[in-house]
């Protein structure tokens, strides 16, 4: 395989999803109703949150969140994929891919960071009723906020820091419809501990111990509801976390699929499903699960509906 020096590459090589020039239509619509679809989506979860004084409490100002994290995520994919398509070029400048993978890689951490906190602030509300107003006040509620912002910077800018040392490529064609960053750092020829670093470790770690907070906070739940003693209790303070469990699932499930096939053997078109879901199809699906399966949320929604009206 030829290899590029940096000097000579401006640009990089997007893959799409299809060559065949009848279905591009079809996927240009796709992609833009999914897009506005999203956007709108989590527009009105905001609009909810900020227009009903009962939605004022930690979980729906973390839920407000990260519909405004997904909305970024979410953009910063999916406008290109659908230029791409409309122009019928894939190409991406060498800046622009380096910007995409820097707000990728902070969008998709906040989305990691706000997940587990909004997993302790479910665990505090069901296994600490009591202490829960004291312990999740508005000064805490922001500075975790603000930890979520600042370790996803961090993130954000390592990755970036690692990609700006490369300076020769085996290829210019990342095998994804973005510039994803596990992509971008193998077509680099320089085999770095560094590099290796970044890819797993971090990866590892940054996705490991979010996780892991996850699932020790629902483990805490689970064993507080079981000791509920009638099936309505037990379904009544389930479902006020439910949404939460559904959407994580969702992202770890794809996420996972996408960082452990990377490791072993990446196939494109796969991989490119897989960053699918939870780049672009979880993102919109959340606004329909919090609203479908959140009272609160469905009720203040066809309050507002009705006021338009």
């Amino acid at each position: 395989m030829e290899k590029h020096n940096l000097t000579y590459i401006l640009e990089f090589h997007l893959i799409g999803f299809s060559e065949d020039a009848d279905l591009q239509p079809f996927l240009f619509g796709l992609f833009l109703s999914m897009y506005l679809v999203t956007v709108l989506g989590n527009l009105l979860i905001i609009l909810a949150v900020i227009s009903d004084s009962h939605l004022h409490t930690p979980m729906y100002f973390f839920l407000s969140n990260l519909s405004i994290v997904d909305i970024c995520f979410n953009s910063t994919m999916i406008p290109k994929l659908i230029v791409d398509i409309s122009t019928h070029s894939r190409v991406i400048s060498y800046v622009g891919c380096l910007t995409q993978m820097s707000f990728f890689t902070m969008f998709g951490c906040m989305d990691d960071m706000l997940l587990t906190v909004m997993a302790y602030d479910r665990f505090l509300a069901i296994c600490h009723p009591l202490h829960y107003v004291a312990i999740m006040n508005p000064h805490l509620c922001v500075s975790q906020l603000l930890i979520c912002v600042l370790i996803s910077l961090l993130d954000s800018q390592l990755h970036n820091l690692v990609a700006l040392q490369f300076t020769c490529f085996k290829d210019v064609e990342i095998a994804n419809f973005f510039c994803h960053p596990t992509q971008l750092f193998s077509l680099s020829c320089s085999d770095t501990p560094i590099k290796s670093l970044v890819t797993y470790l971090v990866g590892a770690i940054l996705g490991f111990f979010p996780l892991f907070g996850i699932l020790l906070s629902y483990y805490k739940i689970v064993s507080s509801i079981l000791k509920i003693p009638s099936s309505h209790g037990r379904y009544k303070v389930f479902s006020t976390c439910s949404s939460h469990l559904s959407v994580v699932c969702l992202f770890y499930g794809s996420g996972i699929g996408v960082y452990l096939g990377s490791s072993v053997s990446y196939f494109p078109r796969r991989g490119m499903m897989a960053s699918l879901m939870y780049t672009v199809v979880t993102p919109m699906l959340n606004p329909f699960i919090y609203s479908l399966r959140n009272r609160d949320i469905s009720s203040t929604l066809k309050r507002l509906h009705c006021f338009k009206v």
